[in-house]
């Protein structure tokens, strides 16, 4: 089980946040990186290869860490939760795979993206292959309510995915339609991984549900946050990854602000820069029109009210090192903008 240790929330800064977390639960992740090891062996030899470009990579494991986070909050003993974490990380990675083909997507993260090097068919099968390999792992647990919040989750993913689908290129989507697609495309994953730590744990219902609503508010702030990381956010300069979102048109929050907010000017730049499809269009001009008209600083401001919703769906647990930890990630999750 997790590593104890002392936390001052008062002492430290949000940036190491989930950095403890990875320290606190540092011995289950080391059984989690095995089982995701053990599971992608196979006889096509391009599905190790593949996978291990994205899962090999690194990445936050954020969402197995809430899933590790929600049984030990909830006081597990057992060993169930270190397969579900690995299926909810599977699950994820598919995710990618599949987002990557369907938005054309070159880069994630400053590098080439598997459809990029391998084609969109391997991409497509090789996620397929690990949505399969999620379910297996999902039964393997041997717990039904959890497989059935796991795979309601997945086909809610789906159906986001289908929504921004539709969504594409089009700035005059409501922010409404546009929170309903990240919540379905997004943060039902974040929402299930909580929920099914707390499931396993035989947790009280307002205990599970609280886990839920922490799961899906964090997974809300964190995607709105990436949204403005997208343009620089608030005080960054912008970096070397900065405009992948805006050079593959899709329309996420800031824009979705800037164009509701902006003159007749800005909102034909937007229609125009959202249908290009290559990397002539304007970035720079993007990024003024979304600071003229607030819309990178709002569109934090909406993530640090679900930061917040976030961090409330906790306070009737009782106080631990993990709830701690679990605030202080909401706080991360934010901090990320500045």
């Amino acid at each position: 089980m997790a590593t104890i240790i002392n936390i001052n929330a008062d002492q430290r800064s949000t940036d190491d946040a989930l950095e403890e977390l990875h320290d606190f639960f540092a011995d289950d992740l080391v059984q989690v990186e095995a089982t995701l090891s053990a599971n992608l062996s196979s006889a096509a030899s391009l599905i190790p290869e593949v996978s291990d470009h994205i899962i090999g990579a690194g990445g936050k494991r954020l969402r197995p860490l809430l899933t590790l986070s929600a049984a030990q909050l909830c006081g597990y003993q057992g060993t169930r939760h270190i397969m579900l974490a690995a299926a909810v990380e599977f699950m994820h990675t598919a995710t990618l795979l599949h987002d990557d083909v369907v938005d054309d997507s070159d880069l994630r993260r400053g590098k080439p993206t598997a459809r990029k090097i391998w084609g969109n068919p391997t991409s497509v099968l090789v996620g397929d292959f690990l949505l399969g390999q999620a379910f297996r792992m999902m039964v393997g647990a041997e717990n039904l309510a959890a497989l059935d919040v796991l795979s309601n989750a997945a086909a809610i993913i789906a159906e986001g995915e289908v929504m921004q689908l539709a969504a594409m290129r089009n700035a005059d989507i409501s922010e409404d339609n546009y929170l309903r697609i990240i919540d379905a495309k997004t943060a039902a994953l974040f929402a299930a991984a909580a929920e099914v730590g707390g499931i396993l744990a035989e947790a009280s219902p307002t205990t599970i549900d609280a886990l839920e609503s922490y799961g899906r508010n964090l997974g809300i702030a964190f995607q709105l946050v990436d949204d403005a990381l997208d343009y620089g956010s608030v005080n960054r300069v912008l970096g070397k990854n900065t405009g992948e979102d805006f050079r593959e048109g899709k329309v996420t929050l800031p824009v979705v602000l800037a164009y509701r907010r902006g003159n007749e000017n800005s909102r034909n730049f937007w229609k125009q820069a959202m249908q290009a499809t290559d990397d002539n269009a304007d970035f720079e001009q993007a990024v003024a029109y979304l600071r003229s008209t607030a819309a990178l600083k709002d569109t934090v401001a909406r993530a640090t009210h679900y930061g917040e919703k976030a961090k409330d769906a906790l306070a009737l647990l009782p106080p631990s090192d993990t709830r701690t930890l679990l605030i202080r990630l909401a706080d991360f999750c934010i901090a990320r903008a500045y």
